[in-house]
C-alpha cells in the first residue's frame, strides 16, 4: 500500500473529526512512522546503507480525554483511512488467562475476523483498547479482585502490546487441547490505547508545581486540567495506577481536551458522515428537504455540554429529536420541508 504522508494523515484525519489539531499531527506522525517502518522491513538493503543495522521499534500510543472526545473516532478513521483492519475492545472487561471474563487475546483474535482471516493482513492491522485507565493498580485498593482486572491484566496486555505469537481458535469460541489454531504475531500489530485518567491532572500538578485554580474544593476548569494532562510523563501514569513496563510500550502520549460548544456544533455539520448531514439524506429519500437553524444547533450543542457526554452525546439527542419527524415525515405528501428550531428542541428534548 501507499503509506500517505503525516500531512496527507491530518488532511484526512481533519474531514472526519473536528477539533484536536495537535493530537492529529501526533497521530499521523506515529502512523506514518509506523507504516514506513513495516515497509522498510522488506526493502532491499543496500551494502552502502550506514542504516542497514539499525532496527526501528514499534512506538505504540497513549490517548487521555474525556469520553466524547473522539478517542475511538480517531483509531477507527485512521485504521479505515490506510485500509488496514482494526479491531476494539473494552479493558474492563479484560482478564488475566484463566479467570473468568475475556481473555486478552481475544482482541487479535476479532482482529483476525474482521481482517477476514487473513494472517498477513492481521499482522499490520490496529487495535484499539479503551477505558484503559480503569485497570489501573490502584495501591490503596489492594485485593485479589482488583488484581485480576488490574495489575494481572497489565501485565497480559503487556504481553501482546510489545510483541508475542499469539495462538488463537480459527473459528472463535474457547479454547481446547486437541483442536488446531492460528498464530498471530502482534510484533507489528500497531495498539491505540485511551482513557479519560480521571484524576491524573492532580498527580502532574503535584509534580509540576502547577496547582488548578479552584477554591474551597471546587472543581478546575476543563482547560486547566488539560493544559496539565499535556505535560503527563510515564512517571505520572505509574503513579496512576500503570505498572512501569505497560507505560514503557506506549511512548506516544496525546491529551485531547473537551470540544468547546462551537466545536460541537461544527461536529453536528462538518465532517463527511456528520449526523446532521445524515438525517438530510434519510430525508430527502422520502422527498423531503430538512433544515437546521443556526440557533437550534447551538442548543443541541449545549446539551451535550450541560451532560458532559461531549460529541458522542450529540447523537442521543439528535435520536430523540429526529424521532417523531422521522415518523411523521414519509410518506406524508404534505410534508415537503421541515425546519427544526431552537424552540422544537427545547420543547421535544424536554418531554
Amino acid at each position: 500500500m501507499k503509506i500517505p504522508t503525516p500531512r496527507e494523515i491530518k488532511e484526512l484525519l481533519d474531514e472526519h473529526v473536528i477539533g484536536h489539531d495537535e493530537v492529529k499531527k501526533v497521530l499521523a506522525v506515529a502512523v506514518h512512522n509506523h507504516y514506513r517502518r513495516l515497509e522498510a522491513r522488506f526493502e532491499k538493503k543496500s551494502k552502502d546503507d550506514e542504516f542497514a543495522d539499525v532496527e526501528i521499534e514499534k512506538s505504540n500510543i497513549l490517548l487521555i480525554g474525556p469520553t466524547g472526545t473522539g478517542k475511538t473516532l480517531l483509531a477507527k478513521t485512521l485504521a479505515k483511512m490506510l485500509g488496514v483492519p482494526y479491531a476494539i475492545g473494552d479493558a474492563t472487561v479484560l482478564t488475566q488467562a484463566g479467570y473468568v471474563g475475556e481473555d486478552v487475546e481475544n482482541l487479535v483474535r476479532y482482529l483476525y475476523q474482521n481482517a477476514g482471516e487473513d494472517v498477513n493482513l492481521t499482522q499490520c492491522g490496529i487495535i484499539y483498547v479503551d477505558e484503559i485507565d480503569k485497570i489501573a493498580s490502584k495501591t490503596d485498593n489492594v485485593s485479589i479482585t482488583r488484581d485480576v482486572s488490574g495489575e494481572g491484566v497489565q501485565q497480559a496486555l503487556l504481553k501482546i502490546v510489545e510483541g508475542t505469537v499469539c495462538r488463537i481458535p480459527p473459528k472463535g469460541g474457547r479454547k481446547h487441547p486437541d483442536q488446531e489454531y492460528v498464530e498471530i504475531d502482534t510484533r507489528n500489530i500497531l495498539f491505540i490505547c485511551g482513557g479519560a485518567f480521571v484524576g491524573l491532572d492532580k498527580i502532574v500538578a503535584e509534580r509540576t508545581g502547577k496547582h488548578t485554580i479552584g477554591f474551597g474544593g471546587a472543581e478546575p476548569e476543563k482547560k486547566e486540567v488539560t493544559l496539565l494532562n499535556r505535560d503527563v510523563r510515564p512517571e505520572d501514569l505509574v503513579k496512576f495506577g500503570l505498572i512501569p513496563e505497560f507505560t514503557g510500550r506506549l511512548p506516544i502520549i496525546a491529551t485531547m481536551g473537551e470540544l468547546t460548544e462551537d466545536e460541537l456544533v461544527r461536529v453536528l455539520t462538518e465532517p463527511k458522515n456528520a449526523l446532521v448531514k445524515q438525517y438530510k439524506k434519510l430525508l430527502a429519500m422520502d422527498n423531503v428537504k430538512l433544515e437546521f437553524e443556526p440557533d437550534a444547533l447551538r442548543e443541541l450543542a449545549k446539551m451535550a455540554l450541560k451532560r458532559k457526554t461531549g460529541a458522542r452525546g450529540l447523537r442521543a439527542e439528535m435520536e430523540k429529536l429526529m424521532t417523531d419527524i422521522m415518523y411523521e415525515a414519509p410518506g406524508n405528501p404534505k410534508l415537503r420541508k421541515v425546519t427544526v428550531t431552537e424552540k422544537m428542541i427545547k420543547e421535544m428534548l424536554e418531554k
